[in-house]
Parts: C-alpha cells; sequence; structure tokens
C-alpha cells in the first residue's frame, strides 16, 4: 500500500479500512481525494487478501462532501467559450463521477461507517457502497441544491434503488437534514449504533462475518446483485445458471459442505 494525503488504508485479517482522513476539513473531498480513492480500490480489486472493505471517516464526521476550493479552481479554469467551457466541465464531472464508480463495481463488499456530517458528494460516495451504518450523530444531506446545482456525480442515480423515489425527490429538491432515526427508517442506512467507537465494532464485526464466508461465493452473490439492476428475472436466473456452472466446481462448495456436516468452522483459501 502506498501512502496517500487524503486517505489512511489498513489491511488486517482479510479486511482493507479505508479511512476518508482529512478531519481538519471535515473530511472534505480535495483534488487528492478523487484521484487517491481510484488508486485505493484498483489495489483493493488486485489483491486477494482483501475480501472485505470499510469505509470510514477519520474525526467527528464522515464527509462534508466537495471541498469548495477544488470548485473554486475548476471555475478559474473555464474562459468565455460556452463549448469549450462545457467540454471541460463534462470531462471533469466523468473523471469525478469514475472516483465513485470504481466502489460501486468492485467486486468485494465495501461497508460505509458513518457518523456526523455525511453531505453533499458524501451522499454520492456512500449510495456506491453495498451497506451502510450510521452513529447516532449521523446527518445526511443532499446539499447541492443549495448551491444551484443538480448532484452529479451518483446520488440521483444510485440512491433511489435504496431508499425510494419519492423520498429521494424530496431530499433532492429541498436539501433538507435527515438524521439517522430517519435513515434507518426510510432505508439508508442497515442499522444505527449509539456512537462512533460502537458504530466501527460493529460494522468491523459485520465485515469479519462477511470475510469468513467463501470469497468466491461473495464475489458471485454480489456480481449477480448489481446485474439485476437493470436486466429482468429471467436474464438474471440465465445468467447465474451460466455463472454457477462454473463456480459450483469450486472447492469452497466442498469445503462448506464438510464443515456444515462435521459442524465445524470452514476456512476458505482467498
Amino acid at each position: 500500500m502506498s501512502d496517500y494525503s487524503a486517505f489512511k488504508v489498513e489491511l488486517a485479517d482479510h479486511i482493507a479500512h479505508v479511512q476518508i482522513n482529512r478531519p481538519e476539513k471535515i473530511n472534505a473531498m480535495n483534488a487528492a481525494f478523487w484521484q487517491e480513492i481510484v488508486e485505493i480500490f484498483r489495489w483493493i480489486e488486485d489483491t486477494d487478501d482483501v475480501r472485505v472493505v470499510v469505509l470510514s471517516g477519520a474525526g467527528k464526521h464522515f464527509s462534508a462532501g466537495i471541498d469548495l476550493t477544488l470548485l473554486a479552481s475548476v471555475a478559474n479554469e473555464l474562459g468565455k467559450d460556452v463549448g469549450r467551457n462545457a467540454r471541460l466541465l463534462r470531462r471533469k464531472i466523468l473523471q469525478m463521477q469514475e472516483s465513485f464508480s470504481v466502489v460501486d463495481r468492485c467486486s468485494k463488499p465495501v461497508l460505509a461507517a458513518i457518523q456526523g456530517y455525511c453531505i453533499g458528494g458524501a451522499i454520492d460516495l456512500i449510495s456506491a457502497c453495498d451497506m451502510r451504518y450510521g452513529a447516532d450523530d449521523a446527518l445526511f444531506s443532499i446539499r447541492e441544491i443549495d448551491m444551484g446545482m443538480a448532484a452529479d456525480v451518483g446520488t440521483l442515480q444510485r440512491l433511489p434503488r435504496l431508499i425510494g423515489d419519492g423520498m429521494m425527490r424530496e431530499m433532492a429538491y429541498t436539501g433538507r437534514n435527515v438524521g439517522a432515526e430517519e435513515a434507518l427508517r426510510i432505508g439508508l442506512v442497515n442499522r444505527t449504533f449509539t456512537d462512533l467507537p460502537q458504530l466501527l465494532d460493529g460494522v468491523f464485526g459485520i465485515a469479519r462475518d462477511i470475510a469468513s464466508k467463501s470469497p468466491i461465493a461473495i464475489s458471485g452473490s454480489k456480481r449477480m446483485i448489481g446485474y439485476m439492476r437493470d436486466h429482468s428475472v429471467d436474464d438474471g436466473l440465465e445468467y447465474v445458471a451460466t455463472w454457477n456452472a462454473a463456480m459450483l466446481q469450486s472447492a469452497d462448495l466442498k469445503l462448506a459442505m464438510v464443515a456444515h456436516m462435521s459442524k465445524q468452522k470452514p476456512v476458505f483459501d482467498n
């Protein structure tokens, strides 16, 4: 693992802990953030020893979203020609979208542990994760509407699949704050915890449980769930039949069955 300026990354017990590490800036997403997260998740994808990812933020808050100094630097690049400005902005937006799409496409489950502010771009980020967990002080807001813009790096595309169309529209149109209790009720988070230490203990406990399963079965399950976003039930059944025609020949199936019959805990290879 390389050194990062916007993140701290640790690997232990098959769990990669990816922590946004700018607490003095409320973990705002600066230029380095958008570049480094792509590098980190490419490393995660290529590292067989990583089976699960826990994504968190250092300090009191998960993230306040995009760093306003980054927006200002982009504005300074704009000139007088509308066409060239549009091309520049489109390229930058697509680059930023990719920074969260690598999280979405990751073949390993990504669990977000959220405390304090989770605002603007942070909503885009957690929407790309598999599961989300919050501390009681977590506060969620699609804040882009108050900046005179539509959220453009994933929230409006992924969030309706998590909380329902109507609630997503209310959050997107008003920019209002959603607390942890409401987030749990609408399905934005799976579970809530009293404070940050309990949040991390709980999320890492779930991560360890996932890491103990067959990595072949976990990656296959994630692939099938993702496939069903834009395919019919019949397409999904056909795909999983083809997928498992190969994957059921893995040694993991026999190992799991033997362990179950002998009432022992299986240990799977990476």
